[in-house]
């Protein structure tokens, strides 16, 4: 198996044109690493860094951003707001589409996608503004912001108002930098350009992790190891079962046969067939883990703030019990995530169109009467199987998190055993040798399976 794949990875650089997207793909992702790295004028971010080292978190504010930045947010480097207030932007114009119905005319004209494309890169600049400013406020305070930080300000100049301003300009053209570097590698590279990004700034923190997890089995003085050999076993079988679990998720289908009968257009005759309609069981791949924990984020933060600074008991109460990985939070992130499965699919699968669409084709389902009865049918199979993966995603996300508190694992260890960031490295890793694939293919090479292809990933 492993020499097949170092055989296919050989292969790879035998074909010019592939070997070029490769070298270009490593070239711009190693560019996009250095913007983690380049601090923002006026700010000393060693202490915030240190700080972030030694409680780095899986959840909370240094939980989302702090993965997709790739650690540029406590370094405070130009790069701090990674690709996440595109990933917002893009989000956040999906689901506009399915209530706007000019928006929606758009996604279905092939010159309105470029113009929707348009209107993301427009909201990702306002949001990055807006997102600037509150990172810009909070290196200012960062006690107020980062929970047990007990350091001084980060910012080293006077002129608060000229800091303010340059670090939010700063920080927006860190993100369209990063976004533009996507762009070039998904048109001259291999891989979808901002997955990748994400991807590298999530396994940026591996080595991090590794030496993480080799302190839990080392005894330090008169204190024994935490984890022993036993423990160790578990986790290489919970590893290999989330990835394949991860793998699973993202590659299972309900393939829907569909038939078309024979019809002319014109005095063209087209021959019928039979085809299938591949639907999904994880159609909203990891945006309910996204929306799950960026939403659990904010009540936690603000009930404990105003608690604290008020002496309110009843909203300290409420902040304890959203504490990240309490038994209240558990429940909250799973409930949620099942009602974000459900809700993407609600707004994004459209199969009063789909069978409209089949039937202007002569196609139908065998069994089913085209209309309104096949769009039942696809409704109702599809809330079957998105039952299925809605319920193997809330596992695998509550999986770190469980880790950390059941074995004492430090969240920024227990990411890698589930969670957010196997989802996207998995999905976006088999995304880019599906593609590599592609070129082998046709140049009549041996492709990483020897047996079936690749089916691409979840969106």
């Amino acid at each position: 198996m492993f020499r097949n794949i170092f055989n296919t990875f050989a292969n790879c650089f035998k074909i010019p044109e592939l070997k070029s997207r490769i070298i270009f793909t490593i070239l711009v992702l190693a560019v996009c690493r250095l913007a983690a790295y380049v601090p923002v004028p006026s700010v000393d971010g060693s202490a915030l860094a240190a700080f972030a080292r030694a409680h780095s978190s899986g959840g909370g504010l240094f939980g989302l951003t702090g993965m997709f930045s790739g650690g540029a947010m406590e370094r405070c480097a130009i790069g701090a707001l990674g690709i996440m207030p595109y990933i917002s932007a893009t989000i956040i114009i999906q689901l506009l589409t399915a209530v706007v119905p000019t928006l929606s005319k758009l996604a279905r004209e092939e010159n309105g996608r470029a113009q929707i494309i348009k209107y993301s890169r427009y909201l990702t600049v306002i949001l990055c503004m807006g997102w600037g400013i509150f990172q810009a406020i909070s290196w200012e305070n960062p006690s107020k912001v980062f929970s047990g930080y007990d350091g001084g300000p980060l910012v080293t100049t006077s002129h608060i108002w000229l800091y303010r301003m340059q670090t939010v300009l700063i920080l927006t053209t860190g993100t369209m930098i990063l976004l533009w570097l996507g762009e070039q590698i998904t048109e001259r590279g291999v891989g979808n350009g901002v997955s990748l990004i994400i991807t590298v700034n999530i396994l940026a923190r591996l080595p991090q992790a590794v030496l993480g997890l080799k302190d839990l089995f080392m005894a330090k003085g008169n204190v024994e190891a935490r984890l022993n050999l036993g423990h160790g076993v578990l986790l290489v079988v919970l590893m290999v079962m989330v990835i394949g679990g991860c793998i699973a998720i993202t590659q299972a289908q309900r393939k829907i046969p569909v038939q078309y009968a024979q019809r002319a257009v014109g005095r063209k005759m087209y021959q019928g067939g039979t085809s299938f309609m591949p639907l999904r069981v994880n159609y909203a791949g990891v945006m309910p883990v996204i929306f799950a924990s960026a939403i659990l984020m904010f009540p936690q933060r603000i009930f404990s703030l105003i608690g604290t600074s008020y002496d309110i008991s009843w909203l300290r109460t409420w902040g304890y019990a959203l504490d990240y990985g309490s038994p209240s939070y558990l429940v909250l992130y799973g409930l949620m995530i099942l009602f974000f499965s459900y809700f993407w699919v609600a707004t994004q699968f459209n199969e009063l169109q789909i069978a409209d669409d089949l039937k202007k084709n002569g196609g139908y389902i065998p069994g089913v009467r085209p209309g309104q009865a096949t769009s039942d049918y696809l409704h109702n199979t599809m809330s079957r199987i998105t039952l299925a993966g809605a319920v193997i995603l809330t596992v695998i996300a509550v999986i770190p998190i469980i880790l950390s508190k059941a074995m004492g694992m430090d969240p920024g260890v227990s990411q890698f055993f589930g969670g957010t960031s196997m989802l996207i490295a998995v999905g976006v890793m088999l995304d880019t040798m599906r593609q590599m694939e592609s070129h082998l293919m046709m140049r009549h090479y041996d492709g990483f399976l020897k047996k079936g292809k690749l089916r691409g990933r979840f969106s």
